[in-house]
């Protein structure tokens, strides 16, 4: 593929920007080379300013689940422009998208709208110490919940794929709060409650991790941190900016049948817009400035044109009972495929899937499936490279980095995966 274009804005955005980009996962930094530059996205496709084509499987890191310009999100985008794209006032769409995340995600009686994933989780973090008094927090080695000073400690993607296990500006008594444990680790966590059980205001995990790689919670660990911030009073957050009407209809916390205290939400729920959501149990959420004392805000939260998209995604979502069907027969038949493929052509490869989330890890000598950062680790990022490259070649993108998710959306049609896994022989035969 012919890529002059895209070189030649890239080299100019290396003068205007940090590494050429506004954000570290899109360097390239885990495969090598140059990033490509697109110029539009239409159903399952991008098209890079070079015009060639290729069949999406980044989905702008996973909100664009109804493929790229659906009809239905670009008319309310529109409509929402012409009557104006910001007031920092109260609308009746805010009310409307709050009654859908309410209706879907089965923990959430009141919702909080802010501007993104990152946003939500910091929000999230600061209304469990608020909500309970005491300082500090869990998380979960690889997992990774945005740029907040407090939990970008071990975390996994860009941050892993650059080798910064821990980002200079983030102050020892910043992260003196934050207790790391391995992720599906039951005792580890049991540990940590046992000696700082009082202390701990709450626990954020991604129900199915999709920072270092797709990585599913085991039921056993899930019910467990169920079990222990009941026990001990803590609050549990389940990070769903990914999994969040992703995996299924409710989000992880429907797919598992575990009901976490709070949720934060981002991607989906904004249609493609910058946009997130953190709800839970009305009690906690009624601690939240102007009803409480924990107090958090912002300008362009619920903006017009974020919360059309956000109610035309999910409206459409919900007006097909087939919806999520779909999304899983795309992923299972591109991961059961590659997965043949592999043990045909004898390369050590495992497919982690759980709905519209997939990963093909390249495993390490020692490992037969990723189930924590561990374990992702030892995956060999040489041999991804090169997959990745190879399918960049013959028009088809995957996420640049070994520790990131793919997504499917509703227009990965049977055509699309064939056309993928034509690919992928190809691009396992030339490792």
């Amino acid at each position: 593929m012919q890529n002059a274009k895209s070189h030649e804005i890239f080299n100019r955005a290396l003068e205007l920007m940090p590494g050429g980009v506004n954000s570290p996962a899109r360097a390239f930094g885990g495969v090598g080379g140059e990033p490509t530059v697109f110029a539009k996205g239409r159903g399952a496709y991008l098209y890079d300013v070079d015009g060639n084509r290729y069949i999406d499987y980044v989905l702008s890191w996973g909100p664009m689940i109804l493929g790229h310009c659906d009809p239905r999100v670009t008319s309310a985008l529109v409509e929402a422009t012409c009557a104006g794209t910001s007031f920092g006032a109260p609308t009746a769409a805010e009310n409307r998208l709050a009654e859908l995340i309410i209706d879907i995600v089965p923990s959430i009686e009141m919702t909080r709208l802010v501007n993104s994933g990152t946003e939500a989780t910091m929000s999230a973090i600061r209304l469990a110490r608020g909500y309970t008094g005491r300082d500090k927090i869990v998380k979960f080695i690889g997992c990774y919940h945005g740029h907040v000073d407090s939990l970008l400690v071990a975390a996994g993607s860009a941050a892993a794929t650059l080798a910064i296990p821990n980002s200079p500006g983030v102050t020892a008594g910043t992260a003196a709060d934050t207790l790391l444990a391995h992720y599906n680790d039951v005792e580890a966590v049991t540990e940590l409650f046992e000696q700082y059980g009082e202390q701990i205001a709450g626990v954020i995990v991604e129900p199915v991790a999709g920072n270092m790689g797709c990585v599913p919670g085991s039921v056993e660990f899930l019910t467990a941190l169920r079990e222990l911030t009941k026990r001990y009073g803590s609050i549990l957050i389940f990070d769903e900016v990914m999994s969040g009407f992703r995996v299924a209809r409710g989000g992880a916390q429907d797919y598992y049948g575990i009901t976490p205290d709070l949720t934060t939400l981002g991607k989906i729920v904004g249609g493609g817009l910058p946009v997130g959501a953190y709800g839970g149990r009305a009690d906690i959420m009624r601690s939240v400035a102007p009803s409480g004392k924990v107090y958090q805000a912002g300008t362009l939260s619920g903006n017009p044109l974020a919360t059309a998209a956000g109610i035309a995604t999910l409206e459409a979502i919900q007006s097909d009972p087939t919806f999520y069907v779909k999304i899983e027969r795309a992923t299972t038949r591109l991961t059961d495929g590659v997965s043949a493929q592999a043990r045909e052509l004898g390369v050590k490869l495992s497919a982690s899937s759980v709905g519209g989330m997939a990963t093909f890890f390249f495993l390490g000598e020692q490992d037969d499936q990723v189930v924590d950062w561990r374990s992702a680790d030892r995956c060999r990022r040489d041999l991804f490279a090169k997959f990745f490259w190879n399918l960049h070649s013959q028009g088809v993108y995957l996420p640049c980095s070994q520790f990131e998710t793919l997504f499917t959306s509703v227009l990965h049609d049977d055509a699309v995966i064939d056309t993928t896994l034509e690919a992928t022989r190809k691009a396992l035969q030339n490792l």
